[in-house]
């Protein structure tokens, strides 16, 4: 049973150390302990620093290619390395390493695929009012997208099976939080969460505001669900379109019907063009729905295509 413990950085040569340090070598279950640090081409001597305190392996780039990136290219490192447990997290130290062992432990007893860390994100000290009900609203909306219970979907503390590794597609470039729950949701997998200490950090560098954090995950949070249901989305959107539409036929019809015809003929038109694109929206939604099904199909020859790759046998049960 071997665990690797992947850490994705940007110019982290000041925290990497102590992050490396405090990252146990011998946990019970566990036969090897090993650390991959992905590089997400860094300006300072990350690479160095993380070779000369102790990582066993690095993958770096030679530019700055994002977090979902490094965490995917983490991902395939850690499965051709041959991990049979997968544990992503900060290279700020904001995890605590001597939590890993509780973090796999749900892993290790076969009651979960991926375990996220809860921060209990209402309780940290140093997280603003503003960012503590953003995190809360967001964590909530996602549970309600993947049909999951992970209360804090935005930690990067998780541990993930091989299975899981295998199965999980990031597309998103902005961060694989979100995502990755989503996926592992829509693709029936049993996620856990446990409480977990937290350290103060420095400001995030994944975004430069609030509203820029609010945009772009909601986008992240809208395109994945749209991908996994889009019959879903499609059909809501045709039918709020159509509905419009009767309404204002209706309201047309009324004064039609009453002999009050002049000045209401924009309400005519407009019932037209909204029954329109109503109708054109439920289309979408079915081939929208097609494509989805292909995607599954896609996804799961990728699944054991990475399979034998890796010269595993496949997985029965």
């Amino acid at each position: 049973m071997k665990l690797i413990v992947q850490i994705p950085c940007l110019n982290e040569e000041v925290a990497l150390p102590q992050t490396l340090k405090s990252i146990p070598r011998t946990i019970p279950g566990i036969d090897a302990v090993e650390v991959l640090v992905i590089d997400d081409g860094s300006t300072d001597r990350t690479a160095e620093v993380a070779r000369a305190h102790g990582a066993d392996h690095v993958v770096r780039f030679t530019n700055t290619k994002g977090l979902a990136h490094g965490f995917m290219a983490g991902l395939d490192a850690c499965l051709r390395l041959g991990a049979d447990v997968i544990v992503n997290t900060d290279a700020d130290n904001q995890y605590p390493g001597h939590e890993i062992p509780r973090l796999i432990a749900p892993i290790l007893s076969g009651e979960a695929d991926m375990v996220v860390g809860d921060r209990s994100v209402t309780e940290v000290a140093h997280f603003s009012w503003t960012k503590k009900r953003l995190q809360t609203l967001g964590s909530w909306v996602v549970r309600k997208v993947s049909g999951t219970g992970v209360p804090d979907t935005t930690s990067g503390f998780r541990a993930l099976t091989r299975e899981a590794a295998l199965r999980i597609n990031i597309v998103s470039e902005f961060t694989y939080t979100l995502e990755s729950i989503i996926q592992a949701g829509k693709k029936k997998l049993a996620v856990a969460h446990i409480p977990v200490e937290t350290r103060e950090t420095r400001p995030s560098r994944l975004f430069g505001s609030t509203w820029e954090y609010v945009k772009r995950s909601g986008a992240t949070i809208l395109r994945i669900y749209a991908m996994y249901e889009p019959f879903k989305v499609f059909i809501l959107l045709g039918s709020a379109l159509l509905l419009a539409g009767t309404i204002l036929g209706l309201r047309y019809t009324y004064f039609w019907w009453i002999g009050e015809i002049r000045g209401h003929v924009q309400s005519a038109i407009l019932s037209v063009l909204l029954l329109i694109l109503g109708f054109q929206t439920l289309q979408w939604g079915i081939m929208a729905d097609l494509i989805a099904s292909n995607r599954k199909l896609i996804e799961d020859v990728l699944y054991r295509v990475r399979r034998m790759e890796l010269g595993r046998p496949e997985h029965r049960g």
